[in-house]
């Protein structure tokens, strides 16, 4: 296994840190936007980003705790990372559960309206804030392997598709949304969501499993 340098890890830390304040508000401003709304998508997506926080708070934590105590043997240490891992793939999974159940128990009576707009600005602010963590725990993969901070490349990966998919939705209940295409369009918006979710889920935790039995680097760009 590869050892993080000092500077390296603190690099790494502050990253985590900085996606875990901005995600705090996230299930705050999604929350209101779903009020506002009667989208099936937009509920979805906040039971999401809710899961995803507590996967968030535990990768930025074990990262942390892992990086002040090196007196750890190396069996350790790869158990600690396969927890943070598998944290994350169990909230990716777990959300992708969730819309699933929603999107199905309301496929018959759901019917789109309300006031989308405010969730299709909290949805692009999060594209851009998503896919530029993504791009950011790329690049500190390719630099040095960690399986905490490759997990969340896979996750931040995923909520960039998964912005994309929620703006899509919103976008099309915004301007037609008494059509009867629109609700077939939010209503598969969620669907595909969760398939996705519960792909990456699925990837995540075999990259998990994998690091630990081989306790070497398995990055997945596939």
């Amino acid at each position: 296994m590869n050892t993080l340098s000092k500077e390296q890890s603190a690099s790494r830390e502050k990253t985590l840190l900085v996606a875990l304040l901005l995600s705090m508000w996230a299930p705050l401003t999604t929350g209101i936007a779903v009020l506002l709304s009667h989208s099936t998508t937009q509920l979805a997506d906040f039971i999401r980003r809710s899961v995803e926080l507590v996967a968030l708070f535990v990768s930025w934590w074990v990262f942390r705790y892992l990086a002040r105590n090196n007196e750890f043997d190396l069996e350790r240490k790869v158990r600690m990372e396969r927890i943070a891992g598998m944290t994350v793939a169990a909230a990716l999974s777990c959300s992708g559960i969730v819309m699933l159940i929603l999107a199905l128990s309301r496929f018959s009576t759901f019917e789109p309206g309300g006031n989308v707009y405010p969730g299709i600005a909290i949805a692009v602010l999060g594209l851009i804030t998503n896919s530029w963590f993504w791009r950011r725990y790329s690049k500190l993969t390719c630099e040095q392997y960690s399986s905490i901070i490759d997990a969340q490349r896979q996750l931040y990966r995923a909520k960039t598709f998964v912005d994309f998919c929620v703006i899509t939705a919103l976008t099309a209940v915004a301007i037609a949304p008494t059509h009867p295409v629109t609700r077939y369009i939010d209503i598969s918006g969620s669907v595909i969501l969760a398939v996705y979710l519960l792909w990456s889920g699925f990837r995540t935790a075999q990259a998990a499993v994998m690091h630990t039995k081989n306790n070497s680097p398995i990055l997945d760009d596939k």
